[in-house]
């Protein structure tokens, strides 16, 4: 994209290497923070969900901070991070940076050259010239989103200064479908985290994880979709002026880029191609309370809380399509051997079962960067309490023009 981001990210490393580094750029200064506090619970919590296959007994994230904080806040600066990879002991051969030894027995490199169809295998092997498919899977893995949520844990931090908050909840694992409440709780991580899937319904919550311990016998695996909702954010956010700035745009790419999404919907998404306008559109109505969507709200979300690439103060919704993972417990998926072209099954490796639950909390992260990044755009300086001035007067703003409003109605204008 072309516009200027505020708030960047990078992430490095492989999914058996050494560790994955994070670097969060554009953080202003001022802002609390502390690793055990405000970014391993976030890393533990994408760790976790049922289906997840044994590399989550080996790793235990922790995010090692190198740069960017003093005393406990933020400088202003640079920040970054490491996520040691604990199994990183056991690849050392394979994942070595210097040259192979000749006289070396040539498994331990555990070179793999039966591309699974769905991942990244074929299309980087001959994209980047290699032969190896290990030199493309090990960056392609989800492994990386560890680095994400290292850096959207810091954002989610930021936005909590402001009374933004960011959650998510699995709507649907396989073919089971979770009633979701008209009402989501307040507290909506703290109540998804309680369910071994992430979902809010109970009996759901049962038949996915039944789903799961089938697809796991047959040896196959389940995609699924996720929600992620974020509350307090205020109207405003993005623009219509330009494609590249419009937030609906921005974030459905963000969540898009996480490993094995195939779809993304805001608000009512593809469900409202299927209504009458009359039953899509959400009706405008006053609201003196509102002060964060200027006196205004909707009656229904359906929008999801945009219009026109901008946030309207209404909840933001957004949902990730998960498909199901591409490495199978049992090789049944045709391949060719990139050695000598043979026909072939495709490669296995220790992988999950369903990391739907976990996808949700990496669309969370997702989210969050992006929002924080337009919430920096709007509000930005150079600290924490510039920014909260700049916030607190858009607030006034906003309250204000409510109250010019009713005085045109009431004719008290002076």
């Amino acid at each position: 994209m072309s516009y200027l981001r505020v708030l960047s990210f990078h992430t490095a490393g492989e999914s058996h290497g050494k560790g994955l580094t994070a670097l969060l750029e554009g953080l202003p200064a001022g802002l609390p923070l502390q690793m055990e506090r405000d970014v391993d619970p976030e890393l533990a919590r994408r760790q976790g969900g049922y289906g997840r296959g044994r590399r989550m007994q080996i790793e235990s994230d922790r995010a090692e901070l190198l740069s960017g904080v003093r005393l406990g806040e933020t400088l202003g600066t640079p920040l970054s991070m490491l996520v040691w990879n604990r199994d990183w002991e056991n690849w050392t051969t394979a994942m070595s940076h210097l040259p192979p030894d000749p006289e070396g027995n040539p498994k331990a490199l555990r070179s793999m050259y039966l591309p699974r169809p769905g991942h990244a295998d074929l299309v980087g092997v001959l994209k980047y010239a290699r032969r190896d498919t290990r030199d493309i899977l090990e960056r392609a893995s989800a492994r990386e989103t560890a680095a994400r949520v290292a850096c959207a844990a810091v954002a989610k931090r930021l936005l909590d200064e402001f009374g933004i908050r960011v959650g998510s909840h699995v709507r649907s694992i396989g073919p089971v479908e979770a009633r979701v409440p008209d009402q989501l709780p307040d507290e909506l991580n703290t109540a998804a985290d309680s369910s071994p899937v992430r979902c809010l319904d109970p009996e759901a919550s049962e038949a996915m994880t039944a789903a799961i311990d089938q697809a796991r016998d047959d040896g196959d695996t389940l995609g699924g979709i996720f929600e992620v909702v974020a509350t307090g954010v205020p109207v405003g956010l993005g623009s219509h002026i330009s494609w590249d700035r419009k937030l609906d745009g921005r974030l459905a790419a963000a969540v898009m880029s996480i490993q094995a999404i195939k779809g993304v919907e805001l608000g009512l998404g593809f469900e409202g191609a299927r209504r009458e306008g009359s039953r899509v559109h959400d009706p405008i109505v006053r609201d003196d309370a509102a002060v964060r969507a200027g006196g205004f709200r909707r009656s229904s979300n359906g929008a999801g809380g945009l219009e026109g690439g901008v946030t309207t103060g209404e909840p933001l919704v957004v949902r990730g399509a998960m498909k199901p993972i591409s490495t199978l417990l049992k090789r049944r998926l045709p391949s060719v051997d990139l050695r000598d072209g043979t026909a072939q099954e495709a490669a296995t490796e220790r992988s999950d079962v369903c990391a739907v639950p976990a996808a949700a909390v990496v669309g969370e992260a997702m989210v969050a960067l992006v929002l924080a990044d337009a919430f920096l755009e709007k509000f930005g300086g150079d600290s924490v309490a510039e920014i909260r001035r700049n916030f607190d007067g858009y607030l006034s703003y906003l309250s204000e023009r409510g109250w010019e409003e009713r005085s045109l109605h009431s004719g008290e204008v002076s």
